[in-house]
């Protein structure tokens, strides 16, 4: 499928630098069928219904962008890793800034971006080199001793359309978290969570609507651009996920009873996806999960999505589209530019229901 297809015009200013303010406050807009409505994200509990379940990425952001200097002699080269994906106790996949500066089996010294007396307390060798910067980090340290490292040296890994426009502060260490992070491991929010305050989740208690969670620990892959021109040539990035047994049988039992999976995120409906079965049967799953979804894909499990507005071109818009129809999602994101909704990672939200596929 060609990655043209999935190509709009987005004006500059349709970027959010900053959440809204409740975070319940940000807009909403529903599209169901060939109709879009505008609310607020706190008007939630009113558009679902009774008995309908929320199923929510309990991932937690760790401190993932790490500033360092690779040394040959009396030479040096600032390098910049952002670590996407756990392989061990001492090692991470990452993507290296900028990676030609450094070769296989070389070391790092990372630590408050190489320009303090803490250079070198964590280091690393480059144990591997792959395609588009990526490498294998095997780090000095292990388990929760490189954990604490890591924060300790650690920044906010802001999506780059937000870290090219200001630098990260303080604010962003609450923003850039949802408030049911738990599971260390992410490099990216699960930012349709960001949304929720815990009014919000009371409404949504007292109107009989369910909550579940998963864990899907989003990889900066998330951010990388599709290069190719068409879909069959792009290769997605693995992220580690977890669903477990109860949460499985409970789901199943919503939809046996007639309610509605909604998933609160692209991350929670790529692994309740990857979890399901042809029949759309949920069984407990742990592993890491590729999946790319583009039209023509058959949904087994999620009914409805809340999810933020992506960008053009992107694997996640291109999920949204197989989740609504392509056409659908064109028209729905220029009602949204044309209405000043609020795009990305700290904008606005929208409901989808999906298409029907019979």
């Amino acid at each position: 499928m060609r990655v043209d297809l999935f190509d709009f015009d987005l004006p500059e200013e349709r970027i959010a630098l900053r959440p809204a303010n409740p975070r319940d406050s940000a807009r909403l807009m529903k599209v169901e069928g060939k109709s879009f409505d505008d609310h607020v994200v706190r008007e939630l509990p009113g558009i679902l219904r009774p008995g309908d379940a929320l199923v929510f990425n309990d991932t937690k952001v760790i401190p993932a962008r790490l500033g360092g200097v690779r040394r040959r002699g009396e030479a040096q080269a600032r390098i910049e890793a952002t670590l996407h994906m756990r392989e061990g106790p001492d090692r991470w996949r990452a993507f290296l800034k900028p990676a030609k500066r450094v070769n296989e089996g070389e070391r790092i010294q990372f630590g408050h971006d190489g320009e303090s007396c803490f250079l070198g307390m964590l280091e690393a060798t480059v144990a591997e080199k792959g395609d588009g910067g990526e490498a294998l980090l095997v780090f000095d340290f292990s388990g929760p001793v490189l954990d604490e490292a890591i924060a300790a040296a650690g920044h906010m890994p802001l999506p780059p359309y937000i870290a090219g426009k200001r630098a990260e502060d303080e604010r962003d260490e609450t923003d850039y978290q949802t408030i049911y992070a738990r599971e260390e491991g992410a490099v990216a929010a699960p930012t349709a969570g960001l949304h929720f305050t815990p009014e919000l989740m009371q409404a949504l208690d007292a109107a009989g609507i369910e909550r579940y969670f998963v864990t899907l620990h989003v990889g900066a892959g998330t951010f990388l651009p599709v290069k190719v021109e068409d879909t069959d040539d792009h290769r997605m990035h693995a992220e580690w996920g977890d669903v477990d047994s109860e949460t499985a049988d409970a789901l199943n039992a919503v939809r046996k009873r007639g309610g509605r999976i909604v998933s609160v995120g692209t991350t929670s409906l790529r692994l309740l996806e990857s979890a399901s079965q042809r029949t759309g049967t949920l069984e407990a799953w742990s592993g890491a999960t590729d999946i790319f979804i583009t039209p023509g894909y058959r949904f087994r499990t999620v009914d409805v999505l809340m999810t933020n507005f992506h960008l053009p071109r992107s694997t996640l818009f291109m999920l949204v589209s197989a989740f609504c129809g392509t056409e659908t999602m064109k028209r729905a994101y220029e009602h949204a530019i044309r209405n000043e909704y609020r795009f990305y990672s700290y904008g606005d939200a929208s409901l989808l229901f999906r298409e029907d596929q019979s």
